[in-house]
């Protein structure tokens, strides 16, 4: 029965700390969430073990991510969501991706985002704007509209791992995915994407900071790769994203309110 599911735990917890009206959670409710979502695993969403492998074995990054994209885009199988649940506060969802599959670049605006490796190995790239805002010294821009972010994070990280926690303007909320083996990630939104909130998600390309003039003087302890330039693009051609069919346990509303959450 779902009532008594880890999935229906996890919405429950949820609904109690994201709502419409609410202001922002507090530090212990978010820790309190990660600290559950570290509970979970990958039959708590409907995924068995024979489903855990693609038929392509560590593919061909081995231990080198720098290969080309036109290489990864002509060998990547499609990345599945299933989608759990939503309502206007947030969204439960997992994205399964096959070895060498990548969720570009791309950011959470005004968001949080709790992420927990399920399974799996994924290397993760994230960084968060520098502010005040820099961008190139005047005339460059002209031709390249980058701004500077600062690089939060680069690594790879295998299941089991502790969730991470992105927000509005820390914690890596700019992000991108590459699978180094199959993996799965459970995703917790809040509040969920949204064009008529103005909550689009944008696609960037990051370029060295030394690609272009800045009058950012570097710390005594930070050297160049700590940042990159990043533009927006449009959602790359090789992103291969397809909606699969949850089997988990569904999720049960027993107390909601009027308008704000949708039966999944």
């Amino acid at each position: 029965m779902a009532k008594g599911s880890s999935v229906q735990a996890l919405y429950e917890l949820c609904k109690k700390t994201f709502t419409p009206s609410a202001a922002s959670p507090s530090p212990i409710a978010i820790r309190k969430l990660a600290a559950f979502l570290d509970t979970m695993g990958p039959e708590d969403v409907g995924l068995k073990q024979d489903n855990l492998e693609d038929d392509r074995g560590h593919g061909f990054f081995g231990s080198n991510l720098s290969k080309s994209t036109s290489r990864l885009a002509r060998w990547a199988q499609p990345i599945t969501y299933l989608h759990i649940y939503e309502c206007e506060s947030f969204t439960i969802g997992v994205f399964c991706l096959p070895t060498s599959s990548v969720i570009p670049l791309h950011d959470h605006p005004g968001m949080i985002v709790l992420s927990k490796i399920l399974y799996g190995s994924l290397h993760v790239k994230a960084y968060d704007w520098t502010e005040p805002p820099c961008r190139p010294i005047s005339g460059e821009q002209n031709y390249f509209p980058v701004r500077l972010a600062k690089l939060h994070t680069d690594t790879v990280l295998t299941a089991p791992c502790p969730t991470t926690v992105l927000y509005p303007t820390t914690g890596g909320n700019l992000h991108c995915f590459t699978a180094v083996a199959p993996c799965a990630v459970l995703d917790v939104l809040a509040p969920p994407y949204s064009e008529a909130s103005g909550r689009l998600c944008t696609y960037y390309h990051d370029y060295p900071f030394s690609s272009f003039s800045s009058e950012k003087k570097l710390d005594t302890d930070e050297n160049e790769n700590d940042y990159g330039w990043l533009q927006a693009i449009e959602a790359p051609d090789n992103l291969h994203m397809r909606s699969g069919k949850y089997t988990g346990p569904a999720v049960q509303e027993e107390y909601c309110f009027p308008g704000s959450c949708t039966v999944v």
